[in-house]
């Protein structure tokens, strides 16, 4: 008989947190990111790999989909023996590990962020063209927080933010497809970065100084294995969101150069200024 996947965690036992997600050779985003951001965060970080890519500073050099069986039953391993508090999903290149994907979440019972990953840092597609009705039919109604930067916004719903007017009728559009709430990044807008977060009811802005820093790979994968973090310690989702974002300024502020090209954010910020 499996286990919940929402399991009560004993005293002694760390919240427990899935990502699924894609692997970078790299270590700045994907599941690198992600186990990186939930060991900050004092959670037990877990993976489902979907793919492995070559990847560095410059960009990806390729990517390999790993099979729908290998991808359902590194899921099944950790969800029916170990259980979850809370799932990330990142990488999800294809439309078969997308509806994969999303009906394993639909079936696990714990909050689920979605990263509707489309492309990298450096613009490499990550996502087929013909996996987007599946990420907008079958992954986001399943989704507690859906978290798209304006690019991926865009791929979504056609709308091409311009101002915070835009980032509200994009929030609508995305919420139409059933996530419960949505954070529009608008992190690509002048300015200093500002986000939104609503559930189509309430409307939180999330305001953070701009770091002049050009060392911002991971940065998506880290806010929303954040976000996941938060919500298995049992914040509820603005409290999860907020915290996540500063987690994430601090993060960007301390990124740093590594190889020719664009350098990771700091996972370990907190360690290095305490």
């Amino acid at each position: 008989m499996p286990l919940s996947a929402a399991v009560p965690v004993p005293a002694a036992v760390p919240a427990r947190v899935l990502t699924v997600a894609g692997s970078d050779s790299g270590g700045g985003a994907g599941i690198q990111a992600d186990l990186k951001t939930m060991l900050a965060h004092g959670v037990h970080g877990m993976s489902v790999l979907t793919a492995v890519t070559a990847q560095n500073s410059l960009g990806v050099q390729g990517a390999w989909e790993l099979p729908v069986e290998a991808v359902r039953a590194q899921y099944r391993s950790v969800v029916d023996d170990i259980g979850v508090q809370a799932v990330k999903t990142g990488m999800l290149s294809s439309a078969a590990l997308v509806e994969t994907v999303a009906e394993l979440l639909a079936a696990t019972g714990a909050p689920a962020v979605v990263d509707p990953v489309g492309v990298s840092k450096h613009g490499d597609p990550l996502l087929a063209a013909e996996a987007l009705d599946s990420v907008r039919t079958r992954l986001l109604p399943v989704a507690t927080v859906a978290t798209p930067n304006l690019d991926e916004v865009a791929q979504l719903t056609g709308i091409h933010v311009e101002d915070q007017a835009g980032m509200r009728r994009a929030a609508a559009a995305v919420l139409d497809f059933g996530p419960r709430w949505v954070v529009v990044k608008g992190g690509h807008l002048p300015g200093d970065p500002v986000d939104l977060l609503t559930d189509g009811a309430e409307q939180h802005w999330l305001r953070a100084p701009r770091h002049d820093n050009r060392h911002t790979h991971g940065t998506g994968c880290t806010l929303a294995s954040a976000i996941a973090c938060r919500l298995a310690l049992g914040q509820d989702v603005p409290a999860a969101v907020r915290g996540a974002k500063e987690y994430v300024t601090g993060a960007i502020a301390a990124g740093f150069p590594l190889g020719a090209g664009i350098g990771p954010v700091d996972h370990g910020w907190r360690t290095r200024t305490a």
